[in-house]
């Protein structure tokens, strides 16, 4: 079954808007905790755990969105939906859930 690449570079236009919206917010929730803050020092424990998370959120999204870049500027090539490892189409159920995505369900 083929894909419309008009919908799917409509659809990865979309995800890069959404995670740089999440980036934006996930900077902003890893900025410095200010050891003058009077908090708690169970509070600011937990402040410093939630900052380690937003941080490691913050990577994945930044990858996800070069991956989604790098889709959007492939997807007139002629091997844009065909799987790296085995050459063989990616299904486009999963083109559409993860357009990013260069690999079939089995090779990844």
């Amino acid at each position: 079954m083929k894909f419309d690449k008009k919908e799917v570079q409509t659809l990865i236009q979309g995800e890069i808007k959404k995670v740089q919206f999440d980036i934006l917010v996930l900077k902003d929730l890893t900025k410095p905790i200010a050891p003058e803050n009077s908090i708690g020092r169970v509070s600011r424990m937990d402040a410093i755990n939630n900052k380690s998370i937003n941080e490691a959120s913050l990577r994945k999204a930044e990858e996800k969105l070069d991956k989604l870049k790098v889709a959007l500027s492939k997807i007139d090539d002629n091997d844009f939906g065909i799987c790296v490892r085995c050459k063989r189409p990616i299904p486009v159920g999963r083109i559409m859930l993860v357009p990013q995505s260069n690999k079939c369900v089995n090779c990844a």
